[in-house]
């Protein structure tokens, strides 16, 4: 038993001496200077950094949280749990944020189009409606409307700027509203304004069927967040009102068979992960396809189609 208790010591001693270390090299890390690069040498600097200032806050946090759950449970398996959940906690319960994100994008989608058919409908030509209805454009989406009329005043084609505009609101249903532009914009036939109409009444559709899934899906997020705090309030008591129920989990083998219980949790918040995903379907326009089929059609080398 002398034995079990040494080796259980042992490795309180390295998880503590690793947690303090690691915080100790991130303290040092945020107060040195670092010098600047020549720009353009490497794109990998600036996503490291943006990498880093993501992940920068939640790093002290979730070390924080496990030296905590050490030194209250003596046990390193929970420390090291705790502050692995505490770093994943966006990952595991979170993703509400970008999902009404997404909501109100489309919904000032779905009142841009409705807006800029409206303009249309005053025989005024796609250049010229599309700067008239970015002032009026939903917050959501201003920015992505407002650079497109901007780019259109300083004559940027118009398939460029539509299909930079696709790339910029990231949605497949944004990739119909700018695919009918695109159509026109080469076409210039009639019609454009019914079809805006129908895109319109699509998108609110759309619209309905996210807020029924959100609504449930909202449920589930839920139902996560209350199964990790019942698990940590419960593990969290018995440890510290009644150790000698838990005093197993003290030795070695207890905290294996502890890690064994901690990876069953961590599959199961992954599969309630998954079912709380907000998943939507591939994208069929490309900033970098559009582009490429506009300057070949542009070429005058490139290879002429007769007309059928």
């Amino acid at each position: 038993m002398n034995t079990s208790a040494d080796s259980l010591v042992v490795v309180e001693m390295v998880g503590l001496g690793a947690l303090v270390g690691l915080g100790i090299l991130l303290a040092v890390l945020g107060i040195t200077p670092v010098p600047p690069k020549a720009a353009g040498a490497s794109v990998l600097g600036p996503d490291l950094r943006r990498l880093a200032t993501r992940i920068g806050r939640r790093i002290p946090i979730a070390v924080g949280v496990g030296l905590l759950m050490l030194l209250m449970t003596r046990w390193p398996v929970l420390a090291v749990a705790a502050a692995l959940l505490v770093f994943f906690w966006n990952a595991l319960v979170g993703g509400a944020s970008s999902e009404r994100n997404a909501y109100a994008r489309l919904e000032g989608l779905a009142a841009w189009t409705e807006s800029l058919r409206d303009t249309i409908a005053g025989a005024v030509g796609l250049e010229q409606a599309i700067p008239a209805s970015a002032e009026a454009a939903s917050p959501a989406i201003q920015k992505s409307v407002t650079d497109l009329a901007d780019r259109l005043r300083v004559r940027v084609s118009l398939n460029t700027a539509l299909n930079r505009l696709a790339a910029d609101l990231d949605d497949p249903t944004a990739d119909l509203v700018v695919a009918a532009l695109l159509l026109n914009g080469k076409l210039r036939g009639p019609g454009l304004r019914d079809v805006l109409s129908s895109l319109a009444r699509s998108v609110r559709s759309e619209l309905e069927m996210r807020g029924r899934i959100m609504a449930s899906r909202r449920s589930t997020r839920r139902s996560v967040q209350i199964v990790v705090g019942i698990t940590a309030f419960a593990v969290l008591g018995l440890r510290l009102l009644n150790p000698g129920f838990v005093e197993p989990y003290g030795t070695v083998t207890g905290q294996a068979v502890l890690l064994f219980i901690v990876l069953i949790f961590a599959a199961g918040l992954l599969w309630l992960r998954r079912l709380s995903a907000f998943e939507l379907p591939d994208r069929f326009l490309h900033l970098g396809t559009q582009e490429g089929a506009t300057s070949s059609a542009s070429s005058p080398t490139s290879p002429r189609r007769g007309r059928r």
